[in-house]
Formats: structure tokens, C-alpha cells, sequence
């Protein structure tokens, strides 16, 4: 079956390249011009979106936002905008990547394949964890406490993955950072801090139990 790839910028001699060039390499692809129409594009069930950051009403931050609302799969950025405020920006709202306009087509088309191929080696996942009355559903890519739910962003989901499956093990902020976006993610690895500092505060509204702790000076482990 055709992975889907979901296209969202005003630029229409853009998104016809870029739908024509998708199509070339193997790929099914769906369109949209503004954010408005991207809710109802999302009920053909794309595996990635391109989303663009300019564009008129709706940018592409708060389309990310609606996005997030509804379903994990990888944003890609694409955009003209190239300081690191807007990357970090980006990234913090649960974007996955940030490619800068103009950009090659090789490049983009290598980061569509490390995404999806990502997202293949999460979905192999089938396993049930328990630290305690926490249980984290790998294959799902949900958590539960008491089997309420605690609702957790793409990335948040990433980073808890990560440390609970390495439980005991320190990492620093950059081996988490390059773990959740990769080698070639634009951005800085501060923003782990603030991840963890919600992935905290989602956690506490259930237990006041620490499942991730601070090594000063050193980065966080899982010790749940």
C-alpha cells in the first residue's frame, strides 16, 4: 500500500511540484491550501504532513496545534522563516522536523523516508509496561494511571518512550533531543527541559510519584 503524504501551503505552483514529484517516487498525495481545510483532510488519514508556516488566516503554528489534537503523525515544517525562535517554536508546539525554503528535493525526500521509517520501528512495538500503577502502552503510544488516561503530545509520548524503555539509564538532553528528531533536526536541545517540565506537570495531575528525575549537571533517567 501507498504511504500518504498530505501537502498544506498557499503556494499552489508549489504544491504541484511537489505533489507531482511525490507521486513520481511512489508516494499518494493529498493537498490542502490553507489550514482551514486540514481537519477534514486528516479523515483520508495521511501518513506525514508537509505543512508550510506562512500562510494567510490560518498559519501554520496553529494548524500544527489543531493537528496535535487529532493524531501523532509526523509535521514537517516547510518554511522561509530561518531564525532559531521560529525552529524552537516549531518544534515545542509538536512539530517533528523543519525544513527551510528553498530546499532540495533529495533532502526532502530523505526526511519523508527517515520519518516514515521511524514511525514503522514505533508501530513494531506491542508491548504493556507497569511501573507500578503507571502503564505505558508502547504499540498504542498511550499512558494510563489508575486507567485514567494521562494525554500526552507526539513528542511528550517520544521522550517518556525513550527513558522508561532505558529505565535507570542518565541521558543527556542531546541524546534525548537527537533520539526524538534525529541528527538532522533544526533546533536547540533546550527544549527538553520544557518538554520534561509538562511531561511533569501531565503526570502530577494524576500521582505526585517522580517517574523522571534530574541528574544535575548530566541530564534525566527514568526511575520508575
Amino acid at each position: 500500500m501507498k504511504r500518504k503524504i498530505l501537502i498544506v501551503d498557499d503556494e499552489i505552483d508549489l504544491v504541484n511540484m511537489l505533489q507531482s514529484f511525490l507521486n513520481m517516487k511512489g508516494y499518494e498525495v493529498i493537498t490542502a491550501l490553507d489550514g482551514r481545510e486540514v481537519l477534514e483532510k486528516l479523515n483520508e488519514r495521511p501518513d506525514l504532513i508537509l505543512l508550510d508556516v506562512n500562510m494567510p488566516q490560518l498559519d501554520g503554528f496553529k494548524t500544527c496545534q489543531m493537528i496535535r489534537d487529532k493524531t501523532t503523525i509526523p509535521v514537517l515544517f516547510l518554511t522561509a522563516r530561518t531564525n532559531e525562535r521560529d525552529r524552537v517554536k516549531g518544534l515545542m508546539i509538536g512539530g517533528d522536523d523543519y525544513i527551510t525554503k528553498p530546499f532540495s528535493l533529495a533532502e526532502l525526500l530523505a526526511r519523508i523516508h527517515a520519518h516514515l521509517m521511524r514511525e514503522n520501528r514505533k508501530g513494531k512495538k506491542n508491548d504493556t509496561v507497569s511501573f507500578g500503577e503507571l502503564w505505558i502502552d508502547y504499540s498504542g503510544r498511550r499512558i494510563f494511571y489508575r486507567n485514567q488516561e494521562v494525554v500526552l503530545t507526539k513528542t511528550e509520548f517520544d521522550i517518556i518512550e525513550l527513558l522508561s524503555l532505558n529505565s535507570g539509564r542518565v541521558f543527556d538532553r542531546e541524546h534525548i533531543y537527537t533520539s526524538v528528531w534525529g541528527y538532522d533536526g533544526f533546533g536547540d536541545s533546550s527544549v527538553i527541559a520544557e518538554h520534561v517540565r509538562r511531561i511533569r506537570g501531565k503526570l502530577s495531575r494524576h500521582t505526585d510519584r517522580e517517574y523522571i528525575e534530574t541528574v544535575w549537571g548530566v541530564g534525566y533517567r527514568w526511575i520508575g
